[in-house]
């Protein structure tokens, strides 16, 4: 990864790098986003107020406003580093802002500038909380999605009571990463080594790694957990709307 001294960072390399990373361990994360945006506007239409909840570098958001040209987006992120290139991807255009927050904090929606949401979405970040920190920010978001509106998350979601399809998804999950390694995909370490040596994300990048560490120690519990507590936190329905042998996207309707 390389940046220009005269014409500033390559945000857009930045993105594409992240999302060739992303894809290694993900192979079929578009079809995600695409069902996810398929679910918004069915449901609340195609100029929604969006929380792009825990948004790294902007990834909803960037397909989002693809898909939806009218469409707002307020990313919320605990990330100095992802933060920096979500900001420097979107600087410019006003459709799109940015929130630094601690999701466990109680009251990071304070920091928003909107007291609802059309739509709260997210993906592969929140099995980075523990069951009851992650059950508390459903409540929150509760509070936080109009009448109508929606929820969706989409990540590994693990049903423990079949351990060996379980087993048998990630021999074979890893043998398609093996070969994509091969082919020269970035893996995350590989990721934020080049971000730590980059001049404008080396700083981000150190403080990222105080907050976080190598790797948040959360979990992963079932679609049916996820579904269940939604419901007991505010939501009127909540089933799965996508699935993958490794991932779940999961829909609540406030």
């Amino acid at each position: 990864m390389t940046t220009s001294t005269t014409t500033g960072t390559d945000w857009a390399a930045w993105q594409e790098s992240w999302d060739r990373q992303q894809e290694w361990y993900m192979p079929d994360r578009e079809e995600r986003f695409r069902i996810m945006l398929d679910m918004v506007e069915a449901l609340v239409g195609t100029a929604p107020r969006v929380l792009d909840l825990a948004c790294g570098t902007g990834t909803i958001t960037a397909r989002l406003l693809a898909r939806f040209p009218d469409a707002t987006s307020t990313g919320v992120d605990l990330d100095p580093a992802l933060l920096t290139i979500a900001r420097g991807t979107f600087e410019g255009d006003d459709r799109a802002s940015f929130v630094t927050a601690d999701l466990k904090d109680p009251d990071w929606p304070g920091r928003l500038p909107h007291d609802s949401y059309d739509a709260v979405l997210t993906a592969t970040a929140l099995h980075w909380l523990r069951s009851d920190p992650l059950a508390a920010l459903y409540g929150r978001l509760a509070g936080l999605v109009r009448a109508g509106g929606v929820f969706m998350n989409a990540d590994h979601m693990i049903d423990e009571s079949t351990p060996r399809i379980n087993a048998a998804e990630r021999a074979q999950r890893h043998v398609r990463m093996d070969q994509a390694k091969r082919d020269g995909a970035p893996d995350w370490a590989e990721w934020w080594r080049a971000a730590a040596q980059d001049p404008v994300l080396a700083e981000p990048t150190a403080r990222r790694f105080e907050i976080y560490g190598e790797h948040a120690d959360g979990d992963m519990p079932s679609a049916a957990w996820h579904a269940r507590v939604l419901r007991e936190q505010g939501f009127e329905e909540a089933r799965p709307v996508w699935c993958s042998p490794s991932d779940t996207l999961l829909l609540a309707v406030r």
